[in-house]
């Protein structure tokens, strides 16, 4: 909403003085069209460019104030319903079919993920979206009274190139916390619906239930109750078909005396 906000009051202001979207994104060293996505709130709108909206259409300082109030999202815009739904939750139950849940990720392999993205993000983004994630892990242990979490992995999220042996280890001291149930769905038991890509299951403390789902391009967060019973039931099945905890600790644990 404040990039919002302050997009539309450069473009009232710079209206205003008449001047071009080409003057505006020349006097702050911006192509045209970034200096239009910030006007339309797509992109946060930057202090330098503040600055020189500032200057060229004598705002006498209002536009440049509009800095305090600006901050990097930590997030992905798609991802951020997700995140308060997630703060929110009392319990929650996770599947993934190719990655390492983010609250339960090392720093190591969230860095990974990160920093090997297309489009490539900048060292300053790529550090703050790494802290935010570890910031998210506050719901393993801090939150009173504790959140019930559930997780279900696919084989291959342990196979993959970025499970190294401490990630590995952080899954089986996560998996020891009383308010955490981790399981594993070996190759051998996968069905249908553990194929058809990862998935979470919230309830918020009205009981009110909520599901995200989230592919390459596009993710959808939904409480329609149609949608919610659908893939709660992909999850019970999916939960049938894998190993216990006390089993899935031993696969990982045999995982790590491999290595």
């Amino acid at each position: 909403m404040a990039w919002r906000y302050t997009g539309n009051q450069m473009k009232c202001w710079r209206i205003k003085a008449n001047v071009t979207h080409e003057e505006l994104a020349a006097a702050a060293n911006y192509s045209p069209d970034t200096s239009k996505s910030m006007e339309q709130g797509v992109r946060m709108p930057t202090p330098r460019a503040l600055d020189a909206a500032d200057v060229l259409c004598k705002a006498d300082g209002l536009l440049s104030a509009g800095k305090d109030y600006l901050q990097r999202e930590k997030f992905p815009a798609r991802a951020q319903d997700f995140m308060e739904r997630e703060r929110e939750a009392i319990s929650l139950w996770w599947y993934e079919v190719t990655l390492i849940p983010g609250l339960l990720q090392t720093r190591g392999y969230a860095r990974a993920l990160i920093e090997n993205r297309y489009p490539p993000l900048d060292e300053e983004t790529v550090e703050e979206r790494i802290a935010a994630r570890m910031e998210r892990q506050a719901i393993l242990t801090e939150r009173k009274p504790p959140v019930a979490l559930g997780f279900v992995l696919y084989e291959a999220v342990l196979r993959s190139p970025h499970a190294d042996v401490e990630q590995l280890r952080r899954l089986l001291e996560v998996s020891r916390l009383r308010n955490v149930e981790l399981q594993v769905l070996p190759f051998e038991r996968a069905i249908t619906a553990a194929l058809m890509g990862p998935m979470v299951l919230l309830e918020a403390r009205e009981h009110e239930q909520s599901v995200f789902t989230e592919g390459p391009f596009a993710s959808e967060l939904s409480t329609e109750p149609e949608v919610v019973s659908r893939v709660a039931g992909r999850l019970s099945m999916i939960r049938a078909q894998a190993l216990s905890p006390a089993e899935s600790a031993r696969f990982i644990e045999r995982m790590v005396d491999a290595t």
